[in-house]
């Protein structure tokens, strides 16, 4: 705790609002809200903690707070700060499952489908269902009772569906707006719970078409009442009414947290979501906020009800997501609640030693790294390489790694423009002015840690730039490599010197996952640019072939081989005109090019 904090800290309020804790670059790393600033702000700074709460506090090197009137707007206010700066150490709401919806389009002539993605295009999404299988057979249960349009495009004339009386056929007829507006509110009200009071609605049809002796059209009605039978009854009912609703239970273990929420459609428990992730303060408030950035995810449709453990302050969340929340007490729905919480519980402590053992080889591997080098922490590291094939096509490539694991996202290629042919270091030199000039102008967050692979030289011309030019005092290391070209030595210092690192331990581990990472991604761009300018070098060999009918080719046909391999039917068919294909043809069959081309 330095001289700013501890000034800071005699003056915090002891009324409710949010904090903002900031790292030594000024970069906010974590949000949170309390009932009483002055109290949980100081509660980070005295006393021991988890590991987790532990390494946070050791980044923190300033920190702000609004104050703010309520708890309801200090919840509020952090959710906002959370998705203006996501900071690192917040709830990272990853899930990778998507879930299959029903959605009935916003079109002149809407159509009923399944779709994983939910848009916001003023279109009707329902569900989630657990599987494609059963959005399926929703699906074409629906198509039986309702005749949208099925059609991706209007065809000329009448289909199959038009005549099975699954569709009205606007190809052909103008439909009046108010029978799509009928079948759509009436789709929504079975999709929504209605299922009883739509088999009502045949049932009546049906007795009536009876009456009149209509009993083909009667049998009709009776099937699709014994197909809904079918379709609805296939998965277990856990609730005795048809309420659409999520059921949320938590559970906590060693600074880490378990939610599961059971989505309950129709009275059915079709699916849940899983989320396990580190807190850094009360698990009532780290609840809170979960559910409240729960449905900041388009697929995660708010329900007509919310069920919550009795410990959390239910009013706090049906003010902020204007949906009724509840905390059921006895009976049925308690029962729902307890049951999220007993999987929760389950979750964590089965999952809780894998946890500890990824944090080990991923941060703990960077604790263990910066020990080995006399530096702080290098929780962000951003690695560099160059490759070229022969001197040609000469690129770089920058991968970075942030809690000892890959950020993919922020992983960038360079085509190097001023270094000459084989200039490794001129390469690396404008790698690096380019990359820490971006960064500087632009604000980006700066590494803890630079690696370059190569040696000395390498690592002295990075420093030239950071150093002589910019004025960063980044720490710079070199991965050396063996003669079989696995990771050998790490660099580092000035002058540089081997860091003893035992090949078996996790730092060792991670810088060899870093060189390699790098090196891929180097090759990898490597040989999309070599290919791309032989393809272009071929093509363009061909007179008559231009900019738009190489890349019209390239479209049809996929690749090189295959345009050599086409008739001259094929290239007219794939839009060439007839004495082109005629020349296309002949230039990759001449006895020359059969022999030299590839």
């Amino acid at each position: 705790m330095n001289d700013l904090i501890k000034r800071k800290l005699e003056i915090l309020p002891d009324q409710p609002g949010c904090y903002l804790m900031k790292d030594r670059q000024g970069t906010i790393i974590y949000v949170g809200k309390a009932k009483v600033l002055k109290n949980r702000v100081r509660s980070y700074f005295t006393g021991t903690h988890e590991g987790k709460t532990q390494r946070l506090v050791s980044e923190i090197e300033d920190f702000e707070y609004i104050v703010t009137s309520s708890n309801i707007e200090a919840l509020i206010l952090e959710l906002n700060l959370i998705k203006l700066h996501d900071p690192k150490y917040n709830v990272m709401l990853t899930d990778d499952k998507t879930y299959p919806y029903l959605k009935i389009t916003n079109e002149k002539h809407p159509r009923l489908i399944t779709t994983r993605k939910v848009k916001k295009d003023k279109a009707k999404y329902f569900g989630p269902y657990p599987n494609a299988y059963a959005a399926s057979e929703t699906k074409k249960l629906l198509d039986r009772l309702y005749p949208l349009r099925k059609c991706v495009q209007l065809p000329s004339k009448v289909c199959l569906y038009y005549h099975m009386g699954q569709c009205l056929a606007p190809c052909v007829k103008e439909i009046d707006v108010d029978t799509y507006n009928d079948m759509i509110e009436d789709m929504t009200k079975f999709l929504n719970g209605g299922v009883e009071e739509v088999k009502k609605e045949l049932e009546v049809k049906m007795l009536a078409a009876a009456g009149n002796l209509e009993f083909e059209r009667a049998k009709e009605f009776r099937d699709q009442i014994a197909h809904i039978d079918t379709v609805m009854q296939k998965q277990k009912i856990v609730s005795s009414d048809t309420t659409n609703r999520d059921v949320f239970g938590y559970a906590v273990e060693k600074g880490w947290m378990c939610v599961q929420v059971f989505f309950v459609r129709q009275g059915k428990l079709i699916e849940r979501d899983v989320s396990i992730f580190p807190i850094y303060q009360d698990a009532e408030e780290e609840f809170l906020t979960f559910v409240g950035r729960f449905y900041d995810k388009l697929e995660h449709i708010k329900p007509k009800e919310i069920f919550i453990p009795q410990s959390i302050d239910a009013d706090i969340l049906t003010e902020l997501l204007e949906v009724k929340v509840l905390t059921p007490k006895r009976g049925q729905k308690k029962e729902l609640v307890d049951l999220a919480i007993k999987n929760a519980e389950i979750a964590v402590a089965a999952k809780f030693q894998l946890i500890e053992r990824q944090e080990e080889r991923t941060i703990g591997a960077c604790e263990a790294l910066g020990e080995a080098m006399g530096i702080s922490v290098p929780l962000r590291i951003e690695a560099f390489d160059n490759s070229h094939m022969h001197g040609t096509d000469a690129v770089s490539a920058m991968v970075v790694f942030i809690d000892g694991k890959p950020a993919k996202k922020e992983y960038r290629k360079y085509k190097t423009r001023t270094a000459a042919k084989h200039d490794d270091y001129g390469a690396m030199q404008e790698v690096i002015r380019r990359r820490y000039t971006r960064v500087l102008k632009e604000g980006l967050p700066l590494p803890d840690l630079v690696l370059i692979d190569g040696g000395k030289g390498q690592m002295e011309v990075a420093r030239e730039v950071l150093e002589d030019e910019l004025g960063l005092v980044i720490p710079i290391a070199g991965l050396a490599k063996d003669d079989k070209h696995n990771t050998s030595q790490l660099l580092f210092g000035d002058p540089p010197e081997v860091i003893a690192l035992k090949r078996t331990s996790d730092g060792f581990y991670l810088l060899q996952r870093i060189q390699d990472e790098v090196h891929r991604f180097a090759i990898t761009f490597l040989r999309q640019q070599h290919e791309k300018h032989a393809i272009q070098s071929v093509l363009d060999q061909i007179e008559g072939v231009g900019p738009k009918r190489k890349q019209q080719l390239l479209k049809h046909f996929g690749s090189v081989k295959k345009i050599r391999e086409a008739s001259v039917q094929a290239l007219q068919e794939a839009g060439m005109p007839a004495s082109l294909a005629s020349n296309i043809h002949t230039y990759f069959h001449s006895a020359e090019n059969t022999t030299s081309e590839g």
